[in-house]
Order: C-alpha cells, then structure tokens, then sequence
C-alpha cells in the first residue's frame, strides 16, 4: 500500500505509516505529472500541504486512490465534497500546528511594534554610515503589555494566539460567526494551570477598539478586511494575516499603509501565491514571510504522525 506525501512529511510520520504497513513516498511531483504518477505506481493516498491541488480532474482521473490527506488545517486546495462523494476519505491535522502559527504571529507582533522588519533590511545597507540615523529613526516603539489584540476567528489557532496575549499582558477581543463565549486554559510550566473566560464581541466592535487585530479563518469568497473597514481601525494599528491569502484587500492595505492610518502589517499568506506582488515584498511597512505558519519541526512531527494514525485507522 503505497502513500505519496507530494510536499513531504515528518520522518516519525514516515516511520509510524512504514510500521504499520504502508510504503511513503516522498518524491514531489509537477502538479501536471500527478495524475499519471499516482496510476503508474498504484498509489492509494496522497498526502498535500499548501503547495499541491487535488481537484475534481485529479478525483476523476485516480480511480485508484483512495486517500487525500491535508497536512494542516484550511483544505481549500482539495475539493472536499467532491472527493466525499465518490468515497475518498479525506482528512486534515487541525490540531498540529495551532501552536507554530500562534507564535509566527507573536513574532511578527513583537517585530512590529520595534519595526525589526525594517530595520533588518536597512542595517546591513546603512548601520555603518547611519548608525545613528536609524537609532533615531527606530526609537518610537511601543509595548504590547496593556494594548488589545483583536483576533479574528476564535478557533483552535485564535485560542493558542489569545494564550500568548494574555499572558504577554495583553487585552482580548475576539470575533467569531460560531462561538459566543471561549473559556481558554493556560498550561504553565510550572504544572499549573490558569482558565480565562473570554466574550465573544461583534466584528465592528473589534475593529474600532483593537491595537492590533490577526486573523485566524479558513479561506472566502470575498475580502474581510478591506477599504471600508480599515477606515475604522484605530489609527496607528497593527494588521497580522497568518490565515489564508484572498481575506485581505491588499491594495486597500497598501493605501493604508501608506496613508500612516496602518503603522505596520505582517503577511505570511498572500492572494498570489506562490508570487506575491512586488508593492507588498518591498514596502517598507510589512513584515513577510513565506508561508510558514506550520513550519517548525515539532509542529511537523505532530503533523505527521496525526496523518499516520489516521491513515492506519481507514485504510488497514
């Protein structure tokens, strides 16, 4: 029984799914190969990230497989339903990296709001001949201890995030179409434990009383950031997307930016993926990264081996 993980997997992946039977398959493969791929080697699972599609063609045309797997949470780069419907098993890990993203979001909070995202590009071109320029030109930062983090979407990914906030000293403000109230748990080190109950405000709400807001849904048909809503932002506000692509105007965000109504936004996800447009790479008010909200290695095992038990449970 073989199993092709085309964006690869974790090597605890690999070695649980190898134990209980199954051949994992790493090569990646060109999305316009895949189909006749997956029918010359007899694959029956195809494992994915963010990189492959498994449309309806690929469906239709893999009358062998048996298996599509998502290694993470969004599945918007399968056709869920259409692959239920002609009895593909199809599965996710929602639960894996919700720890990974909510500390790429702190990462890129923290280097907003001490501008690191500008000052790592400039130091290396100017910290020799204007050390001091730059010292002036950085020194207006602000604490997160007391300022409201808004978060958008208030699943597994937005608790983790909201975990971090409270205890940086952060308030919460959190928005969710399905939730009206959230009791989260912070697990110490110290073996203890602290529950905090959290409302559930209206988007709008959100929007004008937040510092800083992140965004944490699955993908949409249309923009829920745009014009209209950063105009009643605080002015000054931080924007963090480690979500999906396509839930930001990023033109209206550019505007914002350049206005100085927005003081910074922080992009790991972007409508154009894999080629993000050039006015967001190089203006000097974004942070970016490349995707890799679930890239840690211990988000990866716990990925992987997730994938595995799964896969060992449907198809043995």
């Amino acid at each position: 029984m073989k199993i092709l993980a085309n964006d690869g997997i974790s090597q605890s992946g690999i070695k649980s799914l190898t134990d209980n039977g199954f051949e994992v398959i790493t090569t990646n493969v060109a999305q316009e190969q895949l189909v006749d791929f997956i029918n010359k080697n007899n694959i029956i699972g195809l494992l994915v990230r963010s990189a492959t599609t498994a449309r309806k063609d690929l469906i239709d045309n893999c009358p062998g497989l048996k298996l599509i797997g998502r290694g993470g949470v969004g599945m918007d780069n399968i056709d869920v339903e259409y692959a239920k419907s002609k009895n593909l098993h199809v599965i996710n890990t929602p639960a894996a990296s919700s720890a990974s993203v909510a500390e790429l979001v702190f990462a890129h909070l923290y280097g907003g709001v001490r501008f690191l995202y500008n000052s790592n590009r400039n130091m290396p071109l100017e910290g020799e001949a204007n050390f001091k320029g730059l010292k002036k030109a950085y020194a207006k930062g602000v604490e997160l201890r007391g300022k409201t983090l808004g978060i958008i979407g208030f699943g597994r990914i937005g608790q983790e995030v909201a975990k971090i906030a409270l205890g940086v000293g952060m308030n919460i403000i959190a928005s969710d179409k399905f939730l009206k109230k959230v009791s989260v748990i912070l697990s110490l080190s110290t073996g203890d434990s602290i529950e905090v109950n959290i409302e559930i405000k209206e988007f709008d709400y959100l929007i004008s009383n937040s510092d800083f807001i992140s965004i944490h849904v699955p993908a949409q048909k249309s923009y829920i950031l745009n014009a209209e809503v950063f105009s009643k932002m605080k002015k000054g506000a931080g924007i963090i997307n480690t979500a999906r692509g396509g839930v930001i105007d990023e033109v209206a965000l550019i505007d914002a930016l350049d206005s100085g109504h927005l003081s910074f936004a922080a992009l790991d996800t972007f409508e154009n993926e894999p080629k993000p447009e050039i006015r967001l790479l190089m203006h000097d008010k974004i942070s970016l990264t490349p995707h890799i909200g679930a890239a840690t290695l211990e988000a990866q095992d716990r990925i992987g081996e997730e994938l595995a038990e799964q896969i060992s449970k449907l198809l043995k």
